[in-house]
């Protein structure tokens, strides 16, 4: 298993693409560009710039030679952040030739992904490739796998795209339909909203690269309707068979009185309101993201949070299911999430509080587990606090039951807190919560973002190959030992919730001093770790 060093936070992006802030460390660089080095320390866009155009020149590339292509190349590199310059290695400067091309042929609606192969010969390869560096070593942004044996046919394939959310459900689609295998990646966005992906793959047997080319444009054909639709849902998955009628329910919208919005997210808003003399929550969509995907997603979470009334789940209320706007309206949740909580507000956990933080989430997806429900989206965003600090387990949108029926759509929920079986378009069951259960535990223990110093899409690949977030230097060893196997590779290695709670509810006993379950005011214990 390969570590991640920590970093400082980085927000989630918009774009599965999006570069964190990387002003003191270099990017990875594509195998096929060498690393960085050619651009020298310090430098900023401007000598890089100045430095591609200068080889090109001397390499007597002819567009080099065309009064505006300084220009154009100075606009080229303004589109794309920082990190991009320390992924170029001027000695191979052609390649900036091929990032430029693919970017503008992806302005054109019809050549979406737009994209280039080419074959990687052995000399062309990073030093790092081939080495046999120990799992130790690894600084976590090289996300090569290292073995003994050399791979003869590598290429490269650069995407250019509009940079959305779940970018990698599709690329990655694109080349394993293939049969290839995601070695390297290297991906970008432009501050206009374009995508900048850079792939090094295995698998395709032969150097050809035309063969490949054809190839990926008929794995566009095949998936045409994916670039189209939501990113959480697929044909294979089957919805549940009902359809959303009012009951008791079904709120009546005169007594419901919207305040603030709270958050937004791809498809809706968060709002702050009253119902009946009540605080709530209301999840209202947005019209114009309104279609198959999203109605299903919408009816689907109604369904599952009807069924659902735990202590640490949040309560549903009741929804609006007619036109013209469509809501559902749960508990409002004062203390907001944990991952405000510690990233935002800049909580640091005592022991004791992040056991009592982390029992209540173990109950709650105790309780979903044992009625067949897999959350498949289980992140700190999605860990809700009351006024009382009691974490409850929300936002159902993704959830659906494990005997629906159906192939569970792959790359269901986030990146940096997903398990490698749905990253890697296995099948999978509620055992993939425990996984992501083991990244929240993570984040609670460390106060720090799972895999800071890469993009989402960078610490999927990883976690593919079996990258974990790096191991707390100062931590109680048995909870160590339990995050450890709760993100073991292989899921039916990793514990049930119902043996992580018995765990943890000893452990906090322990810790308290006690026999009982006494519970602690995290608003006291939350400045210091034990």
């Amino acid at each position: 298993m390969v570590a991640a060093e920590e970093g400082g936070p980085v927000e989630e992006g918009v774009g599965e693409s999006s570069s964190p802030p990387r002003e003191d460390a270099a990017a990875p660089a594509p195998a096929g560009s060498g690393g960085g080095s050619g651009g020298g320390s310090g430098g900023g866009a401007r000598d890089i710039c100045a430095q591609v155009l200068e080889r090109l020149v001397a390499d007597g590339h002819a567009e080099a030679s065309d009064p505006e292509f300084r220009d154009r190349l100075a606009a080229h590199f303004g589109r794309l952040p920082h990190s991009y310059q320390l992924d170029i290695n001027v000695d191979k400067a052609a390649d900036v030739l091929v990032h430029q091309s693919v970017l503008v042929e992806a302005k054109d609606p019809d050549r979406r992904p737009a994209f280039y192969v080419r074959f990687l010969r052995i000399e062309d390869l990073d030093p790092a490739y081939d080495s046999d560096a120990s799992e130790g070593d690894d600084d976590g942004d090289d996300l090569s796998v290292r073995q003994d044996t050399p791979y003869t046919h590598i290429h490269e394939v650069v995407f250019s795209t509009i940079d959305k959310p779940k970018l990698l459900s599709q690329l990655s689609a694109l080349l394993s339909d293939i049969g290839l295998n995601i070695r390297e990646a290297h991906v970008f966005s432009t501050h206009d909203g374009y995508s900048l992906d850079v792939f090094v793959v295995d698998g395709w047997p032969i150097e050809d690269t035309d063969g490949l080319h054809k190839a990926l444009e008929a794995s566009i054909l095949r998936n045409e309707g994916s670039w189209s639709g939501s990113s959480h849902s697929s044909a294979a998955e089957r919805t549940l068979p009902f359809q959303v009628k009012g009951g008791e329910w079904e709120i009546d919208k005169r007594l419901l009185k919207m305040g603030g919005i709270i958050a937004s997210g791809s498809c809706g808003d968060l709002y702050h309101g009253t119902y009946l003399g009540e605080d709530v929550a209301v999840k209202v969509l947005r019209a114009e993201h309104l279609n198959k995907n999203v109605w299903n997603e919408f009816t689907q979470e109604v369904y599952i949070l009807r069924e659902v009334h735990h202590a640490n789940v949040v309560r549903f209320i009741g929804a609006c299911t007619k036109p013209p706007q469509f809501c559902i309206i749960t508990e409002y949740m004062s203390g907001g999430s944990l991952y405000d909580f510690v990233h935002k507000q800049h909580n640091v956990l005592n022991l004791t509080t992040l056991l009592k933080f982390a029992v209540d989430v173990c109950q709650g997806m105790c309780y979903l587990h044992e009625r067949g429900i897999i959350h498949r989206d289980l992140k700190t965003a999605n860990l809700l606090m009351d006024k009382d600090h009691v974490v409850k387990v929300a936002d159902f949108g993704v959830a659906r039951f494990q005997d629906q029926g159906g192939i569970m759509t792959a790359e269901t929920g986030t990146y940096r807190w997903m398990a490698p079986e749905v990253i890697n378009h296995q099948p999978y069951d509620n055992k993939a919560d425990v996984f992501s259960f083991a990244i929240v535990l993570w984040e609670l223990i460390t106060s720090k973002i799972p895999y800071d110093t890469m993009t989402p899409l960078q610490a999927a690949v990883g976690v593919r190959q079996g990258l974990r977030p790096g191991l707390p230097k100062k931590t109680h060893p048995k909870l160590l030992d339990l995050m450890q196997r709760c993100w073991e590779a292989d899921p039916s290695n990793r514990p049930a919730f119902s043996d992580i709670l018995d765990e943890l509810e000893d452990l906090l006993a322990h810790v308290q001093g006690t026999s009982g379950k006494t519970v602690q005011d995290p608003s006291n214990n939350s400045n210091t770790k034990d």
